[in-house]
């Protein structure tokens, strides 16, 4: 097996955590919960239960160094078959996939809109977006398999090759565009409101909903329950301090989420646009206001898209890691053949999943009042997600070698801080996780 170097796993790890949900989905679910107040509880979400659940699957992966289907097996104390079941979570991360690789082709959509001019009033803006979605079917399948021809080429080129070299590129070039964006931020007259908005907790805001979206925003910005960080892990050298590297990808992720929300409300906000925009907020709200700055409206969209772009295709090749790592370990079929027969799934069910929002085809494809991609979304996030979450802290809690487990840590951290680890991934965690199951399906409010 490749092993990524250590500065190569950090990257792809925050590669893979890095993604639409830091740049679109953070700053939209701020503004609708207000701002500051949600920031702190988001911050505090990530340090305790974000943090939490990537050192275990970093741990699990790291020791078992297999595929995650066969990793709680390996690591348990019993080495109980039954526990290759927990493995499920490499379907998770391939039918997220599917949908997200159709999103990603929307961005490339707005890149190549950003060369002729955005739209200028905000009916135009909503009318855009909106054919895009439900009538440009053909653009759509067209930009998705781009995307999907893209993924597949750096996942066949492995992971040294491949994926590493990939994050070594783009995640330096986000970092500098996110950077020249938020020198730009600065120079307007919004960005002190910005920070006031981003950084001054307003708590007549917070609520309950607030602080499940900030609990469900910190476990899956990093990734979690999809089986990534433990195939990553798979593949990280021996020697690598893994609370260290964790602890590492934490920050890197949610530096970029609070700088993104930094320039997009500094942005909104220049142009007296409202806060709580919703998920149009980067397909809709923010074209309208590039629109008004003319040209250089144009470079700064274009450099904002390419950002989005690059934290899609980083995350989007993570996705199709784990389930391919077993396939070609279970089934010994080569890269090769595995990542076709894994793409051409994610493909397939894509197509499905776009025309379910199509005016032509949307009613085909809708049960219980839900489109297929609602569905989809629902189903991985809402459910198999923290499902994955609650078993890997039960797990590392209660069925692995305690004495070997505190051993491994205190390699690399004092027995305090293992501890400290230990009572969040045996009680705390799964409580909340618990919570947020519960808050998901609607059973508590």
């Amino acid at each position: 097996m490749n092993n990524f170097s250590r500065i190569g796993f950090i990257l792809a790890a925050a590669g893979s955590a890095v993604g639409l949900g830091n740049i679109w989905k953070f700053p939209y679910i701020t503004g609708e919960y207000g701002g500051g107040a949600f920031v702190l509880i988001y911050l505090i979400a990530v340090s305790l239960i974000g943090l939490t659940i990537f050192i275990a699957e970093s741990y699990i992966g790291k020791e078992a160094r297999v595929n995650a289907a066969d990793a709680y097996q390996i690591v348990s104390k019993s080495k109980n078959s039954s526990w290759k079941f927990a493995g499920f979570q490499i379907v998770t991360g391939i039918v997220i996939l599917s949908f997200y690789a159709f999103i990603i082709g929307w961005i490339l959509n707005y890149i190549l809109i950003s060369f002729t001019g955005f739209p200028n009033d905000i009916q135009k803006a909503e009318n855009l977006f909106n054919n895009l979605v439900t009538k440009e079917i053909g653009k759509q399948i067209l930009f998705h398999t781009i995307v999907t021809l893209t993924v597949a080429y750096i996942i066949v080129k492995g992971v040294k090759e491949g994926i590493e070299k990939l994050n070594l590129i783009l995640m330096p070039l986000l970092g500098l565009i996110l950077f020249g964006l938020l020198i730009y931020s600065f120079t307007l007259d919004s960005f002190s409101k910005a920070l006031e908005f981003m950084f001054m907790p307003n708590w007549d805001k917070v609520n309950e909903n607030s602080i499940l979206a900030a609990v469900g925003q910190a476990f899956f910005t990093l990734s979690l329950g999809m089986a990534i960080v433990i195939t990553y892990s798979a593949s990280m050298d021996k020697k690598t301090n893994f609370v260290k590297s964790s602890i590492m990808v934490a920050v890197v992720d949610t530096a970029v989420a609070l700088v993104a929300g930094i320039i997009i409300f500094a942005f909104l906000f220049s142009a007296g646009a409202k806060s709580t925009a919703g998920p149009g907020l980067v397909f809709i709200s923010l074209p309208l206001i590039f629109s008004t700055w003319g040209i250089f409206g144009q470079i700064v969209g274009c450099a904002f898209f390419v950002a989005l772009l690059f934290a899609g295709i980083t995350s989007a090749i993570s996705l199709l890691e784990p389930p391919l790592m077993y396939l070609m370990e279970r089934y010994k079929v080569s890269r090769v053949k595995g990542t076709i027969l894994c793409s051409l799934f994610f493909y397939i069910l894509g197509i499905f999943a776009l025309l379910s929002m199509s005016e032509d085809f949307g009613k085909f494809l809708t049960f219980f009042e839900k489109n297929l991609f609602d569905w989809l979304d629902y189903l991985t996030s809402s459910i198999a997600m923290p499902i994955s979450g609650f078993i890997t802290c039960i797990f590392l809690g209660y069925f692995v070698d305690q004495q070997e487990l505190e051993k491994k840590f205190t390699i690399h951290v004092n027995k305090i801080v293992f501890k400290i680890w230990l009572a969040l991934i045996r009680y705390i965690v799964p409580i909340a996780i618990i919570i947020l199951f519960l808050n998901k399906l609607g059973i508590i409010k």
